[in-house]
Parts: C-alpha cells; structure tokens; sequence
C-alpha cells in the first residue's frame, strides 16, 4: 500500500524562489521553511486568524443567504475525495461566490472526484453554525470524515494565496494523516510559480480594464503576513510595472507596503479617481470594512481624504473565472501526483 504526501517541498521552493526572483535573488525551499518558521510562530498565526475572524463575528448587517451555499460535508463519497481547504469567511454571498465558486469548478473538472470543504478558521466555522445553523468542517473533522468514508486517495487543493503560515499548518496536519490513506497529495497555493504571478495579473487587470484610462489608479488590498512570504506582493507589485500596467498598485491592510505606502505611490501620479478591489479569495470583513468601509481609518475614507475619488469593487478572486482555471491547474498536477 503506497502511503505518501507528495509534492510540498516542491511546492515550498516554488514559491520562495518566485517571491526571491522580485528581490532578484533565488532562494532554496529550505532556507525559505526556516526564514518562515523564525519570523512567525504557529501561536502568533493563530492570534491573527482569531482577530481576523472575532471581526467578521461582530457584524451587524446581512451577508447574505447561507442556505444558498453547499457546505460540502456528506459523506459515502466513494474512495477519491479532493478536499478544498479555505480559511474561510462568514460573509455568505461572498462564500458562495468565491470558495463555492471554486469548488464548484474542480467538480465540474475532475467529476471522478468527490469534492469536500473545510476551512482552517475555527471561529469562524463556529460563528456560521450558531448565527445560520450551518456546518463547516475543519481540516481535523474533513480528514476524520475522508477516513470514516474510506476514502484511499486524498487530494487537498488549498485556496490559500501563497505558501506561507496557513499552507505550512496545513502540511503538518496532513503529515499526520499520511498513514490513513494510500496516498495524499496537496496541490499549490494560488501564487507559486512565475507563471502563476502572470495569469493572476492578467486576470486581475483583465477585469479591470475599464477603468485604466490614465486617471484611474487602480489598488489592489491584499492581508499580508509578518513571514517572508509577504514578498509575493511586492512581486506582483513589480511584475505589474514591467508588464505596462503603470496605473495598477498593491499594498497590504496588515503588513508592508501598508495604506500609507500606497496613498504616497498614487499621489505621485496625476490621479484624479482610484478604484479599490480586494487581492484576496473572499470579499469578507477585510474588504467590507478595512478597504470599503466608511469608518476612520478604511482605505475608502483614507483616500477620499486625500482628495480622490474612490469606487470599490467588493469582489474576491474567487469570482474570477480565469482564477478558478488556475486552481483547477494546480490541483489537476495534484492528482497527477497521486497516481
């Protein structure tokens, strides 16, 4: 009986040499492991998760009909399960839209696969199930559930932006369960290799072609992270320029470049508007309030300070049909691992 878990230092030297290749260096998978685990501790990964949802816990408005999202939890799923796992929002629509969306087009592209979901936010599994009574598994729960079903081969795509904090947790519970399946394999997050950081900028700046007219700044709000792999938004970033968008910027709501950063870069331009969309999976608290809020402090009302327009887009990259393609990508490579 093979049981392996394939293809994850692959996967983490892809990434960092990617993220190195901005700084015009390359960097080996171990040494990006170690910079990783030094700069940011399992603790200190999950306080920020917890923050980030205790926020989405404290809204007071409608996020829409939970009942319209598939939580993906059944089981007698046969014995090849592809297990999606997210962080996670309790933003329905969005969930719908975004991560919904997603796994819905791995389906409809391996319909020999039985697609499951689970998301890594604890609290936020939690919050959906006390305020719409709806169950979300965990990765612990999804795993348990793939072995109580007999599930023989596993293959875990994750929605995760890149290979850092949440990606390496994800690993070490995987490596846990490597000997209650024939085989595991994981697929890469969305920003690995450089031709991952070129189809996502074509596609981000493909849906917002309407709005480079030269007056238009157009900000991009990605999360950010303490770990090295926060580079990958200074490489998007550069490869943004290089390829002729000179009106697209990307900055971060909790690590560098910051709202600062970016205003400074766009006042250096002869902007008269600036067009706000989320560099995340899901339109979820972030985007609703850090980026579209009208709150002191938001990036909206930063920048109509400023003295600019400001229009945001609350869409995640979920709901871009080019972004889903590249997930399938990547966990199509995963089962071809598995085979």
């Amino acid at each position: 009986m093979r049981k392996q878990i394939l293809a994850l230092g692959i996967m983490a030297a892809c990434v960092f040499a990617a993220c190195g290749a901005a700084g015009g260096t390359a960097t080996t998978a171990a040494s990006a492991a170690e910079s990783s685990a030094a700069e940011t501790t399992a603790a200190e990964s999950t306080e920020m998760a917890e923050s980030e949802a205790a926020e989405e816990e404290e809204e007071d408005y409608s996020t829409g009909d939970a009942s319209m999202d598939n939580p993906l939890n059944q089981d007698e799923i046969g014995e090849k399960e592809l297990l999606v796992v997210s962080f996670g929002t309790s933003f329905n629509d969005s969930r719908r839209l975004t991560i919904g969306a997603i796994e819905q087009a791995l389906a409809e592209a391996y319909p020999e696969w039985s697609v499951r979901r689970a998301f890594t936010s604890q609290i936020i599994i939690d919050h959906v199930q006390k305020r719409d009574g709806v169950e979300i598994d965990n990765v612990e729960t999804a795993l348990k559930r793939a072995v109580d079903n007999g599930v023989r081969t596993l293959v875990v795509q994750p929605t995760h932006l890149m290979n850092g904090i949440e990606y390496n947790e994800l690993t070490d519970t995987l490596a846990n369960y490597a000997d209650a399946f024939e085989t595991v394999s994981i697929g890469e997050p969305l920003l690995t290799s450089d031709e991952d950081f070129k189809a996502v900028a074509k596609a981000v700046t493909a849906a917002t072609k309407s709005y480079d007219d030269g007056k238009t700044a157009i900000c991009f709000m990605g999360h950010g992270t303490e770990a090295a792999s926060n580079a990958v938004y200074g490489k998007m970033q550069e490869l943004l320029k290089e390829l002729g968008y000179e009106h697209y910027y990307v900055g971060t709501v909790e690590a560098e470049p910051g709202l600062e950063d970016v205003i400074a870069m766009v006042k250096e331009g002869s902007y008269e508007k600036v067009v706000l969309e989320p560099l995340m999976v899901v339109a979820g608290d972030h985007a609703n309030n850090d980026m579209a809020g009208d709150e002191e402090g938001s990036w909206k009302t930063e920048f109509e300070k400023a003295g600019f327009e400001v229009e945001c887009i609350l869409k995640g990259l979920g709901e871009n049909e080019e972004i889903r393609e590249l997930y399938v990508q990547h966990a199509g490579e995963a089962i071809e691992n598995a085979k």
